[in-house]
């Protein structure tokens, strides 16, 4: 009878010291509620161990963790995306924003014409400050939003994924993604001088 020990490409004792700021990180910044956060990144853990056999090793512990978060969020945003758009409370800045643009030609208003936010020369420091506004209007936004927008632009997710895993229909994403987009550019617009 022969023997062969299964090759171990993961250290589950390692990876809170490793990998739990990081996920963490990574959750808050698509979440933005510390608790459920923290347990998103619990749930991750617990996952991981659960499926430690099927870790072939292919992608590093770090970057399959990061896929096992990913799913523990679209579900959370799932669960919760059943609400309807209608029952959505629309923040303020999207009546303040309907005229944004010419009726007849589809153009921005003079009014409303997109301001330069003075970024031209990288400047650290006001990078750093643009990021710490733009978290902050972020924040402001209700949850699902946020999702979507973190799913769209920072995860690079293609548009049908994104409305697969939150099961939403195109025309409820792009509504979300035009209503993120308004309301952001109102708020840095109100905090970035």
């Amino acid at each position: 009878m022969e023997y062969t020990a299964k090759r171990i490409h993961s250290d589950p004792l390692s990876w809170v010291e490793k990998y739990a700021d990081y996920l963490y990180g990574f959750a808050m910044s698509r979440i933005r509620d510390e608790d459920v956060a923290k347990d998103l990144v619990q749930d991750t853990f617990l996952a991981g161990l659960q499926q430690l056999d099927s870790f072939e090793g292919n992608s590093k512990e770090k970057t399959w963790l990061t896929a096992i978060l990913r799913n523990k969020i679209a579900d959370f945003y799932r669960k919760r995306s059943a609400i309807s758009l209608r029952d959505l409370k629309v923040i303020g800045a999207e009546g303040e924003l309907k005229d944004f643009f010419d009726a007849e030609s589809g153009h921005w208003t003079e009014k409303d014409y997109p301001r330069a936010f003075g970024l031209e020369e990288y400047n650290p420091l006001i990078v750093k400050e643009l990021g710490n506004i733009l978290d902050g209007c972020l924040a402001k936004l209700p949850g699902l939003w946020c999702s979507v927008f973190s799913m769209k632009h920072m995860d690079d997710l293609a548009s049908e994924q994104i409305c697969a895993e939150l099961k939403l229909t195109p025309a409820n994403f792009w509504v979300i993604m035009h209503r993120t987009k308004l309301n952001l550019r109102a708020c840095l617009q109100k905090n970035w001088n």
